[in-house]
């Protein structure tokens, strides 16, 4: 197993008013201090705010790369809108990763543009991830561009992939894990999360906890809807 991440050391705490406060992750590391990384992929879930994608941003920014994505030697910025909590922070590294890359489908956009203004996308398939759909284009990226011995943080790459490229991703980050790689990834997709193995951090109101795939509130609320679709929508839709 190779981490480059082995641990996040909150080395001192936000601005008293800082909005930082407010995310129940943020609120949890200053009373524990670190996050312990123990497995080859590890996913970040829960629901939207309680800062999953913040505390993969700092991560990424405190290894180097790009706030909007890419690898260390993107330079592009369209927003500067990345907190502070990467200034905060010490990652503590087992090694330093030959290669590297930082998805964030929010900005995937912006990343393909750099691509096609400063690369000779030789490392990309040699196709303009603008020429391609967008589930082609991060599988693209992912099978051409990923290159093993490297440090991959994905924030929600599930967004342009349907259940069946989910799956061709799993087998990617299999074949990269083989290749001495780490993946850290935020998701909501109960296909991605299941990979064997991998170290789930919950996120909620009440702060993060470890939990087991079938733990994860979105394997629950999946396996119950796909169980019994008639009932839950009638509960749903008072019907």
């Amino acid at each position: 197993m190779m981490n480059y991440v082995k641990r996040i050391r909150l080395r001192e705490e936000p601005n008293k008013y800082s909005y930082l406060h407010k995310i129940p992750a943020i609120r949890h590391l200053i009373q524990t201090k670190i996050m312990d990384f123990n497995a080859p992929v590890t996913f970040f879930v829960g629901e939207n705010g309680t800062g999953k994608s913040t505390f993969l941003e700092a991560i990424a920014v405190s290894m180097g790369f790009n706030a909007e994505g890419g690898s260390r030697d993107f330079s592009f910025s369209t927003r500067d809108t990345h907190s502070e909590l990467c200034e905060l922070i010490t990652v503590i590294k087992t090694n330093f990763p030959k290669d590297g890359f930082f998805l964030r489908a929010e900005s995937f956009y912006n990343t393909a543009s750099y691509l096609d203004e400063h690369s000779n996308l030789k490392r990309y398939g040699r196709k303009s991830l603008h020429a391609q759909s967008h589930g082609e284009s991060v599988m693209a990226l992912v099978t051409n561009r990923f290159d093993g011995n490297g440090l991959y943080i994905l924030d929600e790459p599930e967004t342009a992939l349907s259940p069946q490229r989910q799956l061709s991703l799993i087998v990617e980050i299999n074949r990269l894990i083989k290749e001495k790689s780490q993946f850290i990834i935020a998701t909501h997709s109960p296909i991605l999360m299941a990979f064997p193995e991998a170290e789930i951090y919950q996120f909620s109101d009440s702060g993060i906890k470890k939990v087991s795939y079938q733990d994860t509130e979105h394997y629950m609320i999946t396996k119950r809807f796909l169980n019994a679709p008639e009932k839950m929508l009638h509960y749903l839709l008072d019907e």
